[in-house]
């Protein structure tokens, strides 16, 4: 069995919490029972989660090693230039080393389908923010968000829309679907 959730801003990307703070959980959202999240969204992160019942299923989409493409939608502080997409382009070199060159692109404005965040994003009226969206085959902690900062576009706000062939298409946060493996 394999199912896509649209996992919402500020839920843990696990069915327990064992912090003292009892923050939201996979728990919440009637999932089948027996399977695993296929990968981690941070707390502050949204979008497609993929989750299964089969462990080998499990590896395949998050062993880097597989190198699975997931591409995100990134509102990023700044307003990108040509050297910084570059550079996003290219790699940039992170602290635990150099990254894959990547696919990226300035959207030309916020996505049509994007929801309002709970809580939404701040805003500063000194400084503009834009849309990216950006596939990456790696998955090191917290990667698009430290790329993104690398090159001097600190990230405001991470959808992941597309995991390999599987996308959001349509769903809101907390809708889920099977999927056909």
């Amino acid at each position: 069995m394999l199912v896509a959730l649209n996992k919402p801003y500020g839920v843990l990307c696990q069915f327990t919490d064992s912090s003292a703070t009892a923050r939201p959980t996979l728990a919440g959202f009637g999932l089948p029972p027996g399977i695993y999240a296929a990968g981690r969204l941070d707390i502050d992160s949204e979008g497609l989660l993929l989750l299964s019942d089969d462990g080998n299923r499990i590896a395949q989409i998050s062993s880097p090693r597989f190198k699975w493409p997931k591409t995100y939608v990134v509102q990023v502080e700044g307003t990108p230039s040509a050297e910084q997409m570059a550079a996003l382009k290219a790699g940039p070199v992170l602290k635990d080393g150099p990254t894959e060159a990547v696919r990226v692109q300035v959207l030309a404005h916020p996505p049509e389908w994007l929801w309002p965040r709970d809580p939404p994003v701040r805003k500063r009226k000194t400084v503009a923010d834009h849309f990216i969206e950006i596939t990456i085959r790696e998955g090191r902690n917290r990667q698009v968000r430290r790329m993104t900062a690398a090159v001097g576009l600190p990230t405001l706000r991470l959808i992941r829309i597309a995991i390999g062939p599987y996308r959001l298409d349509g769903m809101q946060p907390g809708q889920w679907r099977s999927e056909a493996e």
